[in-house]
């Protein structure tokens, strides 16, 4: 992995837990994910005006990613539902390059070198740390529910990030996969949203348009800069960088939502530097 591919992938990290922790603020979960879904598809819609079609070789992928995005955006709304930010986003985010690690090996016959496994496995230590660390901090009885959600969705994430690594690879254009990515998953909650709340949806989203378009706008670039990062290196290391996002959104849940970031934040941190020092030395 190159300084500059490295660079692309902290950039989307920074820019997806920035719309997370837009999506969490929003009580309403239905309403945010709508805005965020919804100007996801416009802008890929505009998007794709401008762009390459992918390949036809490529479409079959996209359309399987479409489907996967959706059961991880139910699954998301469903995590922030039921537990905190600061908790749900580390699981949710961690639990994934380890399992991409696992499919990329299997599936796309990417089988990292020693560094790169210490990497991925050292930053995954931090990362899963934290996690837990959110869990004994709140004490008492775990929130079983909220934990099982957060789960699903990283393994979630896992099964798209190597569908999209294939896909992308094999659409000749990132920028025309993605628009046409965000086009096709991005119908799919708006229309259950106005199934379920019918003519109220439009009032109800009307003060929080901008908002949920800046969310989506944060969206579509984060994963625009990790799509074109998989056409340059392996997905297993981009997956474990990309996860510094947990970081980062533990600094706003801190800022934002009056988390205490603690000695536990600064050591998986600390894990995360250290990997990714191990993953870009890889190359």
């Amino acid at each position: 992995m190159t300084p500059l591919v490295a660079a692309a992938v902290v950039l989307a990290a920074v820019t997806h837990a920035s719309w997370n922790a837009i999506a969490h603020h929003l009580r309403d979960q239905l309403l945010s994910f709508t805005l965020i879904s919804g100007g996801g598809a416009l802008i890929g819609a505009v998007a794709a005006c401008f762009v390459p079609v992918p390949a036809a070789a490529a479409w079959p992928w996209l359309l399987l990613s479409a489907a996967v995005h959706i059961a991880y955006m139910a699954l998301l709304m469903r995590s922030f539902t039921l537990g905190a930010f600061g908790q749900m986003y580390p699981i949710a985010r961690g639990t994934a390059p380890l399992v991409v690690t696992v499919l990329a090996a299997v599936f796309v016959h990417e089988v990292p070198d020693a560094r790169q496994l210490a990497g991925v496995a050292v930053a995954c230590a931090g990362l899963l740390g934290l996690a837990l660390w959110g869990v004994r901090r709140r004490g008492g009885r775990p929130q079983w529910g909220a934990l099982l959600a957060a789960g699903a969705t990283g393994l979630s994430i896992a099964v798209y990030t190597v569908v999209d690594g294939v896909g992308v690879r094999a659409s000749g254009t990132p920028l025309g996969y993605i628009a046409w990515l965000m086009l096709v998953q991005g119908t799919a909650i708006p229309a259950y949203a106005l199934y379920r709340r019918g003519r109220a949806l439009p009032a109800q989203l009307r003060p929080h348009v901008g908002r949920g378009l800046v969310g989506a706008a944060l969206s579509v670039t984060a994963y625009a800069l990790v799509l074109w990062a998989q056409t340059k290196a392996p997905l297993a290391p981009i997956a474990a960088l990309r996860e510094s996002s947990i970081i980062v959104g533990a600094a706003i849940g801190t800022v934002f939502f009056k988390e205490r970031f603690g000695a536990p934040r600064l050591a998986a941190a600390g894990l995360m530097v250290v990997g990714i020092a191990l993953m870009l030395h890889a190359v």
